[in-house]
């Protein structure tokens, strides 16, 4: 193959992610590490096996990738790239590819994870239904790994309050597992994005999971664990939100129920205990407006003087459409030119700051000074 694609070379070089590179042009570009030689790359510390993987790329493995990319909605994310997630570039290990099939965009929207049992009870599946379809109503990306269970109970629960939801596997892009759940990850790159760091033939093997769940606590600014037992994967990633620095939330249950063990201990250990949103949205609320006006202009002095920063632009724009008479996100999309999905993650952010209110049936409208919850 002449001049394969640099990030498909990189995607097969196993034991490669960010912390391998140093500081410099190689962490900016990791494409430049396809153009080393042997030598330089030893000399960098990388493993034996990815030395050879971008010295003497596979052929077959590079066309089944570039097969995969062809087909419709797909396309390679690069570490170091202007649409690569600023919040996984955040973890130590961070993947230097990601596959995505869907809208990348949505990898940098505000998102919570969401996690559990495979194997929950009737009251768990319910409670991560409705949990995850009122977050992504307000605004916040839903991110799980479709798996059986809790996770495929999420995924569902955001695509019903009409919101996105990101699914990280641990396998290949180019195939689904659990398979009976084809036609879910269909609806999710549809309305979302399916996403991995494994390059096509990579099948799902049990160590590929812990690294999939990196990404998935990776991705979020927070990680809601609904059902665990004390042995489930849940908590490993959980264990790793709270390592990169995320918040961890927990929802309590039964005393006697095994799957409620898992959730207790995290809460024990400094989890927040979870009964309803709000819980969430109040411990969220700061880092997800920082997150969000981290690129603010100073264009409007006198909003500034009501909320204690300065909005951004667009932020005028949907509170001038809004008013204080109720409107829903599509109105409001309608009258802005936004997207949708940018609507309603800022009207998220402002929500989480007082300034406008969501009403029965799902509409919003701007809170009336003074007004007391």
């Amino acid at each position: 193959m002449d001049d394969p694609n640099p990030w498909l070379v990189l995607a097969r070089a196993p034991g490669l992610h960010a912390d391998k590179l140093p500081a410099g042009p190689l962490r900016e570009d990791p494409r430049l590490l396809a153009r080393e030689s042997r030598s330089a790359l030893a000399a960098l510390g990388l493993p034996p096996a990815a030395i050879d993987a971008l010295r003497n790329p596979e052929p077959a493995g590079l066309t089944g990738d570039e097969r995969w990319l062809a087909g419709g909605n797909r396309r390679v994310v690069g570490y170091g790239t202007t649409e690569y997630p600023s919040l996984l570039v955040a973890i130590p290990d961070a993947p230097l590819v990601l596959f995505v099939e869907g809208d990348a965009g949505i990898l940098s929207l505000p998102q919570l994870a969401m996690v559990g049992a495979r194997n929950p009870t009737a009251i768990g599946r319910d409670t991560a239904t409705e949990f995850a379809a009122h977050l992504a109503r307000a605004g916040l990306a839903i991110t799980s790994g479709l798996a059986l269970g809790i996770d495929a109970a999420s995924h569902r629960g955001a695509l019903a309050g009409e919101g996105r939801t990101v699914a990280v596997q641990g396998c290949g892009p180019e195939r689904i597992y659990p398979a009976e759940h084809a036609t879910l990850a269909r609806e999710i790159a549809a309305r979302g994005a399916l996403v991995t760091e494994f390059p096509t033939g990579v099948p799902p093997l049990p160590e590929h999971f812990p690294r999939r769940n990196r990404i998935i606590s990776g991705l979020a600014v927070g990680t809601l664990v609904v059902e665990a037992a004390l042995a489930s994967g849940s908590l490993i990633t959980a264990r790793l939100a709270a390592e990169q620095g995320r918040e961890v939330f927990a929802i309590p249950g039964s005393i006697h129920s095994p799957l409620s063990r898992g959730c207790h201990r995290l809460i024990r250990q400094g989890a927040k205990l979870v009964e309803s949103a709000e819980d969430i949205f109040t411990e969220l609320g700061a880092l997800l407006a920082g997150l969000h006006y981290e690129a603010a202009r100073p264009e409007a002095p006198e909003r500034q003087a009501e909320t204690g920063r300065t909005l951004d632009k667009e932020y005028e724009i949907l509170l001038d459409a809004l008013g204080f008479e109720p409107a829903s996100v599509d109105a409001l999309v309608s009258r802005t030119g936004l997207r949708a999905d940018a609507v309603a993650s800022m009207l998220l952010i402002l929500e989480l700051e007082g300034q406008v209110e969501q009403q029965h049936g799902g509409v919003f409208c701007r809170k009336l000074p003074g007004k007391q919850e």
